[in-house]
C-alpha cells in the first residue's frame, strides 16, 4: 500500500501482549508496529499519544511490559474492565482495537469482556481470531454480545464473515475481512539459511508454534518415519515452546511423549525440538530454510492460522490438514491438504513434494505472490481505513437531533474564559482543555483577533468593563510591533520573542485588528495609537503574496476607509493590495474549482469575504460580484447534501482539487469565517438568503453540524478546538474561543441593527 496518513489516529489495543508468550500477543505487537510504520513511526516518536496497549494480565504473571502498555486488566477481576474503559473514555483515543478470543478473558466463555464494551465511550473494532460454526449457547450469546457493542467486526477469512452472517446473525455492513499479517521477506533459496541450523544439503520440513495436544505433532511424526524411509537424509524441526497454558496444567507431557515417539519409531536424526519461544528474526531463518512447512492441525474449526499465514508470505510449500483457514489460503494450488489424524495421507503429499521439485517451486511462488497481499504494511493499511470507518459510523450513530435556536435567542456573552486565558501580558493561545497551557505562550495572530471580540464587543454594550482586556491586546501588538512595521508572532511566556514564529498571516490579521480599531468608536487616544500603527505597516504590505495574509490586510484597509475614505495613501496602498487578489483569482480554473490554490485550507472564507469588502470599499464592482460568487461555491462544497448543514474542511487531508474533501477536524475559525462573510455578503447585496446562510454558520457552533453535538461550552465559556468524528477536541484554546465570541458577537449585532431598520 505505501500509504502514509496524514494525521494518525490514536488507538488503544485491548488484548494479550509481549512479554506474554501467546499467538494473540505477538499479533498485537506486529499489528501495533505496522500501524506505527504507516503512520510514520509514531510509537518511536510520540507512543504515548498515539499507540496504546491495555494489556489482559494473569494475576499471577510477573511481566515486564514495554512502554506503549498503559493499563492492565486482570483477566477475572471485572472491576478492571470497568476501569480500564473509564481509562480509555478519558484518555485522547480515538478508537479502541479489540483483539476477542474466548480463552484470554475472565468470566463464562470471556464473558467479562461485556463489561469493558458496554461502558467505553469510543468506537470498538473487534478482530476475531476464533468462529464457532457450532458454538455452545454461551458462546454464542457472548460473540453476539460483543457484535452488538462494536462498530465494526473483523473476520479474519471469507468462511468466518459467513459464519457471522448465518450463525450469528450479524449484518453483513458491519463486517470487514482482513487476513492475518505476515512479515514482508524476500523470496529466498531455502539453502540460504540451512547451515545456521545444521540441515546444510538436508530436506527441511518446518511446524512452528506454541506446541500443545491440538497441533497433531504426532501424526506428523508418524509420517516422517515413511518418509525418511525413501529420504533417510531428511529432516523435521518442531520449533517452539510449549503453550503456557498447557505447560502450567499438565507439565511437558506432551512433549515428552512425542519425544519417546520419536525414539520408538527410531528418528532421533530425523526429528529434531527446538524448545524455546524464538524471535520474529530467528523464526523468519527457520521459515526460509524449510523446504516444506507442514501444519497437522486436528482442529477443523480453525478461523485462523498465524503460522499458515507466515509459510505463505515466506513462500513455502506447504502441506496441511484441511481447517477452515488452510482450505481458504491454500486453494488454487498453494498448498496440499490431507485429511485429519492421516499420517499416511500427510507422507505422500510430502513424498510427492520430496519427489517432485518443479512442483515445489510452482506452489512456493503460488504463495509467495498470494502472501504479498497480507504482509503486515498492506494489513496495517486496511486497519486503518477500518479504523476511520469506525470512526465515522461511529459518528453517525452518536449524532444527535439539530438543536434549535432562534435568532432572539441567542446565548448570552460571556467572556470567562477569554479573561481566564488572558493574563497581563496578553492572550495564552492554547489550553489543556479549560485550563491555559503556558507552555505555548502568546501569538500576534490570537491577540489581534482577541483585540477585535473586545471592539466588537464595545460596540455592541459600550460597556467600559471590556477596556481591560482591549488595553491588554492594544499593548500587546504595540510591543510586538518593530519600527519597520513588521509585527513578531510567538511570544515565550517568558517573554521573549521567538523568530521562528513569525509568519505573513500575523502580519494581515494584526493590520485588519488595527484597521478595525480606527473605525470603532473609542477614545481619540487610542484611535490616534491604532492609526500610527497602522500606518506604519502600509510599507510591508508589497511583501504579502500569501493569498489569506492579503485578504486580512484588505479587511483592515476597507475598515479604516469606513473611517477615512479620503485618505489617499492607504486607498492606494489598497488598491495595490486588492489588484494582487484579484489577480491571484485570475485564470485559475472554472466553475467546478475557481480557487487560486489546488487544496483548500483554512479560514478559507477570508478571501471571498475580502473580494467583497475591498470591492465595496474601492467602487470595483467585478472584485464584489466575483467574492460572491466564490463565497457561493464555498458555501455550496461546505454544506451537507442531504441534511443542509454546515460541513466544513477537515484539516485531516484539507481539501485537494480533483480529491476528497476531509471531514474532521473541523474548526471553528472556518465556521467564525464564513459567518462573517455570509453577513458581509448580506450587507453588500441585501439577500436575505446570505442572512439565513449566517444563521446556519453560526449553529454549528451550537450543534447544527456533522456529530450533532456543541462546541462551545456554556459551563466555561470557552470553545472546544475542533470537531471530530466521535465528538469535539476538548481543548479549548484561544483560537476558537476568540472565533465562537467574534460570531456570537456579530450574530447580535446583526440582530440589533436589523431590528431597528424595521
Amino acid at each position: 500500500m505505501g500509504t502514509r496518513f496524514l494525521k494518525p489516529l490514536r488507538i488503544a489495543f485491548v488484548s494479550t501482549y509481549p512479554p506474554r508468550q501467546c499467538g494473540i500477543a505477538t499479533f498485537t505487537q506486529d499489528l501495533l508496529n505496522a500501524i506505527s510504520e504507516l503512520y510514520g513511526d509514531v510509537l518511536a516518536d510520540e507512543a504515548q499519544r498515539f499507540l496504546h496497549v491495555v494489556a489482559m494480565h494473569r494475576g499471577s504473571d510477573e511481566l515486564d511490559y514495554p512502554p506503549e502498555v498503559r493499563f492492565r486488566i486482570r483477566d477475572h477481576r471485572e472491576e478492571d474492565y470497568i476501569d480500564a474503559a473509564e481509562f480509555v473514555n478519558l484518555s485522547p483515543i480515538d478508537v479502541v482495537s479489540l483483539q476477542h478470543e474466548y480463552g484470554i478473558f475472565g468470566g463464562d466463555d470471556g464473558s467479562h469482556i461485556l463489561e469493558f464494551l458496554e461502558h467505553v465511550r469510543k468506537p470498538v473494532v473487534t478482530t476475531l481470531h476464533t468462529v464457532l460454526l457450532e458454538p455452545s449457547p454461551s458462546q454464542k450469546e457472548v460473540l453476539q454480545e460483543i457484535a452488538a457493542r462494536s462498530t465494526l467486526l473483523v473476520a479474519q477469512t471469507r468462511k468466518s464473515a459467513e459464519m457471522l452472517r448465518e450463525v450469528y446473525g450479524v449484518p453483513d455492513e458491519k463486517i470487514v475481512v482482513i487476513y492475518h499479517g505476515a512479515p514482508d521477506v524476500p523470496f529466498i533459496d531455502p539453502a540460504y539459511y540451512k547451515d545456521q541450523f545444521g540441515a546444510e544439503g538436508r530436506p527441511l520440513i518446518l511446524t512452528f508454534g506454541l506446541l500443545s495436544p491440538n497441533k497433531g505433532i504426532e501424526y506428523a511424526i508418524d509420517a516422517m518415519a515413511r518418509v525418511a524411509g525413501e529420504f533417510p537424509e531428511v529432516l523435521y524441526f518442531v520449533v517452539g515452546a510449549t503453550h503456557p497454558e498447557v505447560k502450567k496444567r499438565y507439565g511437558e507431557r506432551y512433549r515428552l511423549s512425542l519425544e519417546e515417539r520419536v525414539k520408538r519409531l527410531g528418528l532421533e536424526d530425523n526429528v529434531v525440538f527446538h524448545n524455546r519461544y524464538v524471535t520474529l528474526e530467528e523464526l523468519i531463518k527457520f521459515l526460509i530454510a524449510a523446504d516444506i512447512f507442514l501444519a497437522p492441525y486436528l482442529v477443523r474449526e480453525q478461523a485462523v492460522s498465524g503460522t499458515i499465514t507466515y509459510a505463505l508470505a515466506t513462500g513455502k510449500a506447504i502441506v496441511s490438514t484441511p481447517s477452515w483457514y488452510a482450505e481458504e489460503m491454500l486453494a488454487e494450488g498453494r498448498g496440499i491438504l490431507v485429511p485429519f489424524r492421516d499420517s499416511k495421507a500427510m507422507a505422500e503429499a510430502l513424498l510427492e513434494l520430496l519427489r517432485d521439485e518443479a512442483k515445489r517451486d510452482r506452489m512456493r511462488k503460488a504463495a509467495y505472490e498470494f502472501g504479498r497481499h497480507f504482509v503486515w504494511r498492506e494489513v496495517a493499511g486496511q486497519y486503518a481505513s477500518a479504523f476511520e470507518r469506525a470512526l465515522m459510523a461511529h459518528a453517525r450513530a452518536g449524532k444527535r437531533a439539530f438543536p434549535t435556536f432562534k435568532l432572539h435567542t441567542l446565548p448570552e456573552v460571556n467572556l470567562s474564559h477569554l479573561e481566564r486565558l488572558t493574563d497581563g501580558t496578553g492572550v495564552l493561545q492554547h489550553a489543556v482543555y479549560s485550563i491555559p497551557d503556558r507552555r505555548f505562550g502568546y501569538t500576534t495572530d490570537d491577540n489581534s483577533r482577541a483585540l477585535i471580540v473586545t471592539l466588537l464587543h464595545w460596540d455592541l454594550f459600550g460597556d467600559k468593563g471590556i477596556w481591560p482586556l482591549m488595553y491588554t491586546y492594544f499593548s500587546f501588538l504595540h510591543h510586538a510591533q518593530r519600527e519597520d512595521g513588521r509585527f513578531r508572532n510567538l511570544l515565550t511566556y517568558e517573554r521573549a520573542f521567538s523568530e521562528e514564529g513569525d509568519s505573513q498571516d500575523a502580519q494581515g490579521r494584526a493590520i485588519w485588528s488595527l484597521g478595525y480599531a480606527v473605525a470603532a468608536k473609542l477614545p481619540e487616544d487610542l484611535v490616534t495609537l491604532s492609526i500610527q500603527m497602522f500606518k506604519r505597516t502600509l510599507p510591508t504590505w508589497g511583501e504579502l503574496s500569501a493569498p489569506r495574509a492579503i485578504s486580512f490586510a484588505v479587511l483592515g484597509g476597507a475598515r479604516y476607509l469606513e473611517k477615512f475614505p479620503g485618505d489617499t495613501e492607504v486607498r492606494s496602498a489598497l488598491q495595490g493590495l486588492y489588484g494582487k487578489l484579484l489577480g491571484a483569482f485570475e485564470g485559475v480554473g472554472d466553475d467546478e474549482w475557481p480557487w487560486p490554490e489546488d487544496v483548500l485550507t483554512y479560514d478559507n472564507a477570508r478571501l471571498p469575504q475580502a473580494l467583497i469588502a475591498g470591492g465595496r470599499a474601492l467602487g470595483v464592482e467585478e472584485g464584489t460580484k466575483l467574492g460572491l460568487e466564490v463565497l457561493e461555491w464555498l458555501w455550496e462544497i461546505q454544506t451537507d447534501p442531504e441534511e443542509k448543514h454546515l460541513s466544513l474542511v477537515g484539516n485531516q487531508g484539507w481539501y485537494p482539487r480533483g480529491g476528497e474533501k476531509a471531514r474532521f477536524d473541523q474548526q471553528p475559525l472556518d465556521a467564525a469565517a464564513l459567518v462573517d462573510a455570509c453577513r458581509v455578503a448580506a450587507l453588500a447585496t441585501d439577500d436575505p438568503s446570505w442572512w439565513r446562510r449566517m444563521e446556519l454558520a453560526f449553529s454549528w457552533f451550537l450543534g447544527r453540524n456533522d456529530v450533532g453535538v456543541p462546541l462551545y461550552d456554556f459551563t466555561t465559556g470557552g470553545c472546544y478546538d475542533g470537531l471530530q468524528p466521535g465528538g469535539v477536541n476538548r481543548n479549548q484554546g484561544a483560537e476558537s474561543t476568540i472565533s465562537w465570541l467574534m460570531s456570537l458577537l456579530l450574530m447580535k449585532l446583526t440582530l440589533r441593527k436589523r431590528t431597528s431598520r424595521r
